[in-house]
């Protein structure tokens, strides 16, 4: 399989976001339409690249991402 990608505009790139599922906190690195699939049939993706505090990146789907508030902001 050949990697296949796209970069997506977002409007929290490079912000402070929450993964909701996990809770998770970190910052907003990218956005990309990624071609998933392990076989030949095409399966596309919005993925959300967050870096954690601890540096390291983990991805969610892009409906997973929301705004993470300041300690007292809205949830």
């Amino acid at each position: 399989m050949s990697e296949q990608y796209e970069y997506l505009p977002h409007r929290l790139l490079r912000q402070r976001v929450r993964d909701i599922p996990s809770g998770v906190e970190g910052v907003l690195m990218a956005v990309v339409n990624e071609n998933v699939s392990d076989c030949g049939l095409e399966r596309w993706v919005e993925l959300a690249y967050i870096r954690g505090a601890d540096g390291r990146e983990f991805t969610t789907a892009v409906g997973n991402v929301e705004a993470a508030w300041p300690s007292g902001g809205p949830r």
